[in-house]
């Protein structure tokens, strides 16, 4: 990912604010319905960046000490479009309704594009709102760039939710990417035995035969290192040319109030998120003779890295 730039215009501010959904029901979208099928393509771009130029500080799933990230974090000053047309549905701003306990998001607002998928706006400045009206078209602003809640500059926070199916969405599915030729960085492979050591591959010689627990440190790199590095789209994982793992920064489920990622399956959030910038790929077993070792990170424009370790175990 490099500085994201939109051609699309957002339309002047102006129109009435409103708390809540509009009267009237929902008209459903067609292309927002052909977003949700996310399983069936590999990417469906049909969503506008919320500001033409900006630099992405975090992306969805990236490791933030143990806590991944349901959105992405956008350094920038300005206005903020809406990236689709959408019925208002919530708008918050603490200058004007402040708390007791303070609120991650800030100042926000929550539009509906119908069959359950909502685009967050958060972290924006709370000291010069926008007016939003009930009805919302794409590329209208609806607020503008600031620090509230857990900002660390100024910018804004962007993220979509799908009600329906009760999970977050990476919104590099729904928005496409700049062209990216830097292929993603492994920086560390660790390998935990069922005993709890710890196992470097790169250094090891010979390991015992057993189950081991992976993890990789791995980031996508924006072209020329500018930018920090964001949370890669894929980690794989296999042993002789077997898929061992995977796990995809597609999109983040809630189950029974607990936050799930897809690797092989569901696995729960604390599981695959450590306090160090790590993510645990899932278990693997050894048996005695030659074993390769691969791990392969692909970036959301296809870029991909692989490490491979050849391992002698007995």
């Amino acid at each position: 990912m490099n500085t994201l730039r939109i051609n699309a215009e957002p339309s002047p501010p102006g129109g009435e604010g409103g708390l809540g959904p509009p009267p009237g029901a929902r008209g459903r979208r067609p292309r927002i319905l052909a977003l949700l099928i996310l399983a069936l393509t590999p990417h469906i771009h049909a969503i506008d960046w919320p500001v033409p130029s900006a630099i992405m500080r975090t992306s969805f799933g990236q490791n933030n000490r143990g806590t991944p990230s349901l959105g992405a974090a956008f350094e920038s000053s300005g206005y903020i479009g809406a990236g689709e047309a959408g019925d208002l549905l919530f708008t918050h701003n603490p200058s004007k309704r402040p708390s007791r306990l303070p609120s991650p998001l800030g100042a926000w607002v929550a539009l509906d594009h119908g069959d359950g998928i909502i685009s967050i706006y958060s972290r924006f400045n709370e000291d010069q709102p926008v007016a939003v009206p009930d009805k919302v078209e794409r590329g209208r602003i609806i607020a503008t760039a600031g620090s509230s809640g857990w900002s660390e500059r100024e910018g804004f926070y962007f993220s979509f939710f799908d009600r329906k199916e009760r999970r977050w969405v990476n919104p590099s599915r729904l928005i496409a990417p700049l062209p990216d030729t830097a292929a993603p960085v492994i920086y560390a492979v660790e390998l935990r035995s069922a005993d709890g050591r710890e196992i470097n591959p790169v250094q090891a010689r010979s390991i015992s035969q057993g189950r081991y627990t992976v993890f990789v440190n791995a980031a996508d790199a924006s072209p020329g290192g500018q930018n920090p590095p964001l949370a890669p789209y894929r980690i794989l994982c296999s042993v002789n040319g077997l898929e061992a793992g995977a796990l995809l920064f597609e999109t983040y489920s809630v189950r029974d109030g607990a936050l799930m990622v897809p690797r092989n399956g569901l696995a729960p959030v604390r599981q695959v998120y450590g306090a160090y910038p790590a993510y645990e790929i899932g278990e693997v077993w050894f048996t005695r003779g030659q074993a390769m070792l691969e791990i392969i990170v692909q970036d959301i424009s296809g870029n991909s890295q692989t490490a491979a370790f050849r391992l002698a175990v007995e």
